[in-house]
C-alpha cells in the first residue's frame, strides 16, 4: 500500500463566484491565485509560496442546487477498490472513478451519514508535505459526524486511520472529540458527533493556517464573510475561528497566535 494512502492530499472549493472567492481567500489566507491553464475549464490554483495548496472552480452543472463548499481529497493508489470498500462499509459513491487528463483519477464519495469527500489517485509522488501548522497550508481536517462511533468504524476500516487523543467535551454537551492519524505519525484531524441543533448537516471542514487570528478574522469580515464561532483556544495552544465566505462556503482558520 502506498505510503500516502488515507491522507488528505488536496482541497477544492466549488462555488458560484470564483472571482469573489479568489479575492477573499487571497486576502484572508495570503494565497497567490493563478489560472491552471486547464483547457475548457476555469480552474484556479491557490499557492502558499510556490507550493500548490488548493483549487477553486465553478459549481459544475451536475451539482446544480448544491451550496458552495470546500471538499477534501483523500489519496488512494487503488481507487476502484477503495470505492468498492466505501460501499461495503456503508458509504456511497456519488461519482464513479474518472480520469483527470494528465493528472490522475478521482471519485466523489460520501460516508454513511452523507459527509462528502473525494478520492484521488496518481502515479506522481508529489511534493513533500510541510508541517501542518505552516502558514498558508491546511492545519487540520475535521468531521462533524452523524454519529462518532459509526463514522469511526467507516473511516478506520476504509483508510486504516488510527485513534490518537480523545478529548472529553461532555461538560459542553458535545461528547467525545476523537483525533486521528493516517499511516502513523502525528494526528491530522479530529471527529465528533454533530451537536444537536447544529444548522449544518454532517460534513468535513478544513482549517487554513494563518499568522495572527484576530487580524485574519477582520479580513474575513472586511471581505464580506462572517464569523460563526470563535476565537476559541483549543488543546495544544492554538486558536481557531469557524467562518463562512461571502457565498456561504464553510471554512475555518487556525493560528498559534491571536
Amino acid at each position: 500500500m502506498h505510503k500516502d494512502y488515507g491522507r488528505f492530499c488536496w482541497y477544492e472549493l466549488m462555488t458560484n463566484d470564483v472571482a469573489a472567492a479568489e479575492r477573499i481567500y487571497a486576502s484572508v489566507v495570503g494565497w497567490s491565485i493563478r489560472d491552471s491553464g486547464m483547457p475548457g475549464l476555469k480552474y484556479l490554483l491557490a499557492y502558499a509560496g510556490e507550493t500548490q495548496v488548493a483549487g477553486m472552480m465553478d459549481l459544475p452543472a451536475e451539482a446544480s442546487g448544491m451550496p458552495p463548499a470546500w471538499i477534501g481529497y483523500i489519496f488512494t493508489d487503488r481507487i476502484e477498490e477503495t470505492a468498492r470498500e466505501i460501499i461495503q462499509n456503508g458509504g456511497a459513491v456519488m461519482r464513479e472513478p474518472a480520469d483527470i487528463p494528465g493528472i490522475g483519477r478521482f471519485a466523489v464519495v460520501a460516508d454513511p451519514h452523507g459527509a462528502v469527500f473525494s478520492l484521488f489517485a496518481t502515479q506522481d509522488e508529489g511534493p513533500a508535505r510541510p508541517d501542518m501548522m505552516t502558514p498558508g497550508h491546511i492545519g487540520w481536517n475535521e468531521l462533524m459526524a452523524g454519529d462518532l462511533d459509526t463514522a469511526w468504524d467507516f473511516y478506520s476500516k476504509t483508510f486504516g486511520w488510527t485513534k490518537d487523543r480523545a478529548v472529553d467535551m461532555s461538560d459542553a454537551g458535545m461528547g467525545t472529540y476523537q483525533t486521528f492519524a493516517a499511516g502513523g505519525g502525528n494526528a491530522i484531524g479530529g471527529m465528533m458527533t454533530n451537536p444537536p441543533g447544529s444548522p449544518m448537516p454532517p460534513a468535513w471542514g478544513y482549517y487554513f493556517v494563518v499568522e495572527g487570528l484576530d487580524a485574519a478574522g477582520d479580513r474575513v469580515r472586511d471581505g464580506g464573510g462572517s464569523i460563526m464561532m470563535g476565537p476559541m483556544e483549543v488543546p495544544g495552544g492554538a486558536w481557531i475561528l469557524n467562518c463562512l465566505d461571502p457565498q456561504g462556503a464553510y471554512f475555518s482558520l487556525v493560528s498559534m497566535t491571536r
